[in-house]
């Protein structure tokens, strides 16, 4: 009996050890299956969803705060909960994930009920996807509509419930979710179909762009408002039942007029030219492209002054052009024209024109193009004329002049008229643009000082070191020319021409890439005084009287190059100072009739007297 009570002991106890032994072996193999599975599946890594840094848009703002482009590869602007409507989330939850506050980031309840669905209809047409599901989705896999795809989704989504607050997970989701029209974003979305930000949406509008992330084409605003409506009172009916609004809310929400804002178009013709400058200014202070920037770039556009000076560059070379032909010319292609307008007292460009299309021709004829300056160069040979002396009352020949160079070529400088006038003041010799009187005051002041005034004006291209220069031989943009002009337009001060007020950077901090410098004396207070008479004189009797008849307009400058190349006409009122430019890419003639007193004068004072009815 004993031998056999031992045996049976001993055989128990070899039995639970197997037992173990196997219970642990199966243990191994179905966590390493599920190991081994797991990583066969190779879902991703939650932590870039926790550390949530989409590309966004670069979103550029006149001097309104207006919106008048968005560079993008995904036009998304990343906003927190607080800048948004409160009803905005809301309308999103209820329309999406009624149960969104009380799941771990899966619904089974909704689940069922979609396998349910999906068996009837014999295809997975139904997902039951929570909106954390959706944020994993879109941000860690790829949307097609697989089992093993779906149980990814469903083990990151519990994952990321863990991870994150209800609020992280909606930020992202509003941030992330596409609504349309190019639209990532509740944000995008809101400005492009509203025209407004996100926390200025009224419960209507919330309602309408929570009802788009099911199908954002089929619920269109702009192609198919009427089911758009259909799916807004879906909308308002969730929010009611789940409590966010009161039914009388929902009732007033549906009945409200929606005001859709015009399909947007950034960059237009209008202010493209501006951008050009603003962009390129840009991207020497930002890294990486302008279009994943994320950035604000706020600038001293000035969109209604910007219109008004498209507006009057394209009369006026249309203008010239009817002439050149009445004149007999051949015109294949029109002349072209430019503008640029700054405030004078602080150098903020508030408009800028290079052309008359900039879908036509993107290049910009008022910073790119260097053209001959012609007679509007002579202020500045006169300034020193007065900073060296002389009055506006001093003396000079208007005689007929013939000078030999080193070349042994003589040179004769005529006046526009074809007449001399003998003795003039220097008053009458810059109110008329007299050649001959200019080139000998010229040659009694010497044109080394006159290359430092200029310089000294912001005047950076290389001048002849001639008599030449008298007559504007030198090759100058116009806003070059323009913020030149500011030392007489102003109080004999330059302040660099500015475009950007500020960038702001995606995490708050604030760029300042074009501060405002100490301005710096050019002219004396009596010699700033002197010219802002002889050149009032220019406007209300002289070669530029055209523009006479503009309200407030004080001073001016008409220029011609040889052969009537190029017609200018630089300007100014106690506010603006404004320069025109016109001509011909290929530098031919536009005819004798073609100066800058003609030409480009009128587009002057058409703009001039645009922006005051304004």
């Amino acid at each position: 009996m004993r031998k056999t009570t031992v045996r049976s002991k001993v055989y128990r106890e070899k039995s639970i050890y197997a037992f173990l032994i196997t219970i642990c072996l199966l243990q191994t193999f179905f966590l390493g299956g599920l190991l081994v599975l797991y990583k066969s599946l190779n879902i991703p890594n939650i932590r870039s969803v926790a550390n949530y840094s989409p590309p966004e848009a670069t979103v550029i703002y006149d001097r309104h705060g207006k919106i008048v482009d968005r560079m993008f590869n995904e036009n998304r602007t990343v906003i927190p909960l607080s800048k948004m409507s409160p009803f905005l989330a809301n309308a999103f939850v209820a329309a999406e994930d009624g149960r969104f506050f009380e799941h771990p980031g899966l619904d089974l309840i909704s689940v069922l009920r979609a396998a349910i669905n999906n068996v009837k209809d014999g295809a997975k047409s139904q997902g039951g996807s929570t909106i954390t599901q959706q944020v994993i989705k879109s941000l860690l896999l790829t949307p097609e509509k697989t089992y093993i795809r779906k149980f990814k989704e469903s083990v990151l989504a519990w994952r990321i419930d863990k991870l994150l607050s209800k609020e992280e997970i909606l930020v992202i989701y509003l941030n992330q979710i596409y609504l349309g029209e190019g639209a990532y974003g509740v944000e995008a979305a809101a400005q492009v179909y509203f025209g407004k930000s996100a926390d200025k949406l009224s419960l209507g509008e919330c309602a309408l762009l929570a009802g788009l992330p099911q199908a954002p084409s089929r619920y269109s605003l702009f192609n198919h408002m009427d089911r758009a409506i259909e799916r807004q009172k879906y909308v308002l009916n969730r929010m009611a039942a789940d409590g966010y609004v009161s039914a009388s809310e929902a009732q007033k929400a549906y009945e409200e007029k929606t005001q859709l804002n015009p399909r947007v178009q950034y960059a237009t013709d209008e202010n493209a030219y501006y951008l050009q400058v603003v962009k390129k200014k840009a991207r020497e202070y930002l890294e990486g492209p302008l279009q994943s920037a994320g950035v604000k770039i706020y600038t001293y556009l000035d969109s209604g002054i910007q219109s008004q000076a498209l507006e009057a560059i394209r009369r006026g070379v249309k203008a010239s052009q009817g002439r050149q032909v009445i004149a007999g010319k051949d015109v294949e292609n029109p002349p072209q024209a430019a503008l640029v307008c700054l405030e004078t007292q602080n150098s903020r460009v508030r408009a800028i024109v290079g052309g008359t299309s900039f879908k036509q021709s993107p290049f910009d004829r008022a910073t790119q193009a260097k053209r001959p300056v012609g007679s509007t160069f002579k202020p500045f040979v006169y300034a020193v004329a007065l900073q060296k002396g002389w009055t506006p009352q001093s003396n000079i020949d208007d005689g007929p002049l013939s000078i030999r160079g080193k070349n042994g070529k003589v040179w004769s400088p005529k006046n526009y008229s074809g007449r001399y006038h003998g003795i003039v003041t220097l008053e009458e010799a810059l109110a008329h643009s007299y050649n001959a009187a200019s080139v000998r005051l010229m040659q009694k002041i010497g044109y080394k000082d006159v290359h430092r005034l200029a310089k000294s004006a912001g005047v950076s291209a290389k001048l002849p070191p001639d008599l030449s220069l008298a007559l504007g031989s030198a090759d100058v943009s116009l806003l070059e020319m323009t913020g030149a002009f500011q030392v007489f337009a102003g109080d004999g001060t330059f302040l660099t021409p500015r475009f950007i007020e500020k960038i702001v950077l995606p995490d708050g901090s604030v760029v300042y890439p074009e501060k405002m410098g100490k301005r710096s004396r050019v002219l004396s207070a009596a010699v700033t005084t002197n010219m802002k008479n002889m050149l009032h004189g220019v406007v209300s009797h002289g070669t530029g009287k055209v523009v006479a008849d503009v309200p407030g307009v004080l001073g001016g400058k008409t220029g011609t190059s040889d052969e009537s190349r190029d017609g200018w006409f630089l300007g100014y009122d106690k506010t603006y100072t404004t320069g025109v430019w016109v001509g011909y890419d290929h530098n031919k003639s536009m005819g004798k009739k073609e100066s800058g007193g003609a030409t480009a004068a009128p587009i002057w004072r058409d703009f001039m007297l645009g922006i005051a009815s304004h």
